[in-house]
């Protein structure tokens, strides 16, 4: 096998000369010694011990949590509360890259609205998508509340790939939630608001003024939700909190909260009360009982109103079809959850002390028997209220969000004005157990608790405020998320957690061993797209194009250099820069901006990103690798040159800074062949072991051997300059060979380190 990456090994020897003068020191402190130190009682010690996750070792769930009005979502780990990701999705991210590179602004193109890029997202509730009702850890979706607006982001690299503008909403509050094969992910509007773009005035709020839910076909196959094929159902103006989708017995009909069913119209700047005043005097509001799969075939049927260019299945229609319902709730509610049995549906009510368990199968009873007790305004059916519970609980004074335990029948419910979670027990509608919380809890998640098998073990309450539990930093306070253990019969606080990033809203959290994340891309990969990018460019094809005023510059970045290193235009220029990522090395990601340009693309291990802008300024301008990514990191740079319009070629003869004689390149090129023998030693290693059996060190070695090949092209360059002593050249690409021998042995370094960690075995010789 020809292993020119093998040279890899040289740095090998560099790295081990490095840490054989590195010595492990032990802190003479027992345990007993640090509590006392530190003011830490035993219980303080058994929570960070239930926490703490070793070095090394990772988190058995993973969190996704909304990041409020960042736009972004938050991934963190269970039970170290470690956060490892922010995900953009509506927003901008410098860090990674997003709305900066041109494949990432074709995905914030998609969530214009009217053609106006809307830059702020107020991100709700995130949801993973079910395979038969269970998390598989393929996508993940969120709406915007702001902008209505649903996004898709793949958890096979925790990119955002897709945003649908809903057509005829104006807010929306009431999503993310899915089936429980993730054939449609439902999103209820909040505010009633025409659905026509036109001025409606408010005395026809009645009238014209509507609520909707929104049922997005996605197409699981391509990863991408399908606008084409979803469709709406029209509500009265009563305004949407939040959905389920049915599961079991309840799969094919979905719930939806309503609040404000008053339908009143405030204006406090007019003499009137206050929409808080108007929209809480009633004791119960509505959900929403639809059957969407019934709707679905209306739809397909013909029997839709297109608004906007997309289906809405009106009021009149469903209530003449039978596949809408209403039923009384408490009022204000927040919160409607169906048990992972599908036979119950908790609500809770903001302005209530109790929480409420409806029967899918009383309600349906009702239905069956058109035993209804009366109709709202508009003619939708209403089921008795009474006749549909089958519990009704007292949990604590402000309930909100219900989430499901491991163990048959028991569930938590978060209690925002006592500032408490309650246990208890929905069968037999008995309280269990409460613990205080710091402070006014929203939502809560436990382990996979709206899925039909919750695993228990945390709850996580999302609390709004955190006044005394951290360091003061101003006025305005991280959010704070608390951990919580459930294992046992009596709930424990173990974690404080701040998150300085928006109002996180609600969080879903999943066995970390469902997700199966790459780590490398496909050579030239568009990853917005999920296809090789067009403008992929392969080493020693890189190059700039010119026509007209168009320039295209066709780049790539390996450990340390960018290619090419320099870059002319002149002034008015369009530039369209297309980088690659040479690496495959797990973790070896390259940034690239240029000076005074707004370029800045993040660019992971296979990659192509693009940046296009107009070199509107004469000047030179820097560019570099923004991700420390090698020893050489700052010497990874280049040069974009913009030549004024009209300038006339000056023949200037470049000046060098050191010169180089024979001595310097016979020292190098002595250094260089030792680093050889430490590579050869590591390649033989690698060799020598199965390691064809172990992706992860194949894709090293394919790495490695890249840059074993440069090396071997360095080398020829040098050895050929020494032949004719010219000796400036000669010991500067002696240097640049050296530079790929190290390179090479790092990555060599780390396949061997994971074969013997991964229990590679000797191959016999051929």
């Amino acid at each position: 096998m020809k292993f020119n990456i093998r040279n890899n090994i040289l740095m090998l020897g560099a790295i081990c000369m490095g840490m054989s003068s590195w010595g492990a020191a032990q802190s003479a402190e027992n345990l007993d010694e640090v509590m006392k130190r530190r003011g830490l009682t035993q219980k303080d010690v058994l929570s960070a011990a239930k926490t703490f996750v070793p070095t090394g070792k990772r988190d058995e769930y993973l969190a996704f949590s909304s990041g409020g009005q960042s736009g972004h979502l938050i991934v963190y780990g269970i039970p170290s509360m470690r956060i490892l990701k922010y995900v953009a999705v509506f927003t901008p991210e410098p860090w990674q890259g997003y709305g900066f590179d041109d494949e990432s602004k074709a995905v914030l193109k998609q969530g214009q609205v009217h053609g106006k890029d809307i830059l702020f997202g107020d991100t709700h509730h995130p949801a993973i998508s079910e395979t038969n009702g269970e998390y598989d850890g393929q996508y993940l979706f969120i709406n915007d509340k702001n902008n209505p607006r649903m996004a898709v982001v793949d958890l096979s690299d925790f990119e955002t790939k897709q945003i649908v503008v809903n057509p005829i909403m104006k807010s929306e509050h009431g999503g993310a939630f899915v089936t429980p094969n993730t054939d449609y992910i439902i999103e209820a509007a909040q505010y009633p608001a025409p659905f026509e773009n036109e001025f409606v005035p408010l005395e026809q709020f009645n009238e014209r003024y509507r609520g909707a839910v929104t049922y997005w076909k996605f197409n699981r196959e391509h990863g991408r939700i399908e606008p084409e094929n979803s469709f709406s159902v029209e509500l009265p103006p009563y305004s949407q909190d939040l959905s389920d989708f049915g599961k079991g017995p309840s799969d094919g009909w979905s719930f939806t909260n309503t609040f404000c069913s008053e339908r009143y119209v405030g204006g406090i700047e007019r003499g009137r009360p206050p929409f808080e005043a108007g929209c809480s005097q009633k004791d119960t509001d509505f959900f929403h009982m639809i059957n969407w799969k019934k709707v679905a075939e209306l739809i397909k049927a013909g029997k839709g109103k297109i608004i906007n260019g997309h289906p809405v299945l009106m009021m009149e229609t469903a209530i003449k079809e039978g596949v809408m319902f209403l039923v009384p709730e408490p009022k204000s509610p927040h919160g409607m959850d169906v048990s992972p049995d599908g036979k119950f549906m908790i609500v809770s009510g903001k302005l209530d002390s109790h929480t409420y368990v409806f029967s899918f199968e009383k309600m349906m009873a009702l239905i069956k028997n058109k035993d209804f007790a009366g109709k709202d305004a508009y003619g939708i059916p209403i089921l008795d209220m009474k006749k549909s519970l089958h519990k009704q609980v007292q949990v604590g004074l402000g309930p909100l969000h219900t989430q499901y335990d491991s163990k048959k029948c028991v569930v938590y419910t978060s209690i925002y004005v006592d500032s408490q979670v309650t246990k208890w027990d929905y069968c037999e509608g008995k309280v269990l157990d409460k613990i205080s919380i710091h402070y006014n809890v929203g939502h809560l998640m436990t382990m996979e608790g709206d899925s039909v098998k919750p695993q228990g073990k945390y709850l996580v309450s999302l609390n709004k405020l955190a006044i005394d539990r951290f360091n003061p930093v101003g006025p305005l306070h991280p959010q704070n998320h608390q951990l919580i253990d459930i294992s046992g019969d009596k709930m424990e606080l173990l974690y404080d957690m701040p998150l300085p990033l928006g109002e996180p809203h609600y969080a879903v959290a999943i066995n970390a061993s469902k997700l199966k994340p790459i780590v490398r891309y496909k050579s030239g990969w568009n990853s917005r797209a999920d296809k090789r990018s067009e403008y992929r460019t392969r080493p020693g094809k890189e190059r700039v194009e010119r026509d007209g005023n168009r320039v295209r510059v066709f780049a790539t970045t390996i450990r340390s250099h960018i290619t090419p290193e320099i870059i002319e235009v002149t002034e008015g220029d369009v530039v369209t820069v297309h980088v690659t990522n040479l690496e495959r090395a797990e973790d070896e990601t390259h940034g690239f901006a240029i000076s005074g340009t707004n370029v800045n693309l993040s660019l992971e291990p296979g990659k192509t990103s693009s940046a296009t802008f107009t070199a509107d300024r004469a000047g030179v301008f820097p560019y570099y690798c923004t991700e420390f990514c090698s020893a050489l990191h700052l010497e990874m740079q280049g040069y974009l040159l913009v030549k004024p319009k009209g300038y006339k070629e000056v023949s200037v003869k470049a000046t060098e800074g050191t010169i180089y004689a024979k001595a310097d390149y016979d020292k190098q090129h002595k250094t260089n062949l030792d680093t050889q023998g430490v590579i050869d030693s590591v390649v033989g290693f690698i060799t020598s072991h199965n390691y064809q059996d172990f992706k992860p060190v194949v894709a090293l070695v394919e790495d490695a051997t890249d840059q074993l090949n440069f090396a071997a092209d360095a080398r020829k360059k040098a050895e050929g300059f020494a032949v004719k002593s010219d000796w400036q050249n000669a010991t500067l690409w002696a240097g640049q060979w050296w530079q790929y021998q190290v390179k090479a042995a790092d990555i060599g370094l780390r396949a061997k380190t994971y074969l013997e960690q991964n229990g590679a075995k000797p191959v016999a010789k051929k």
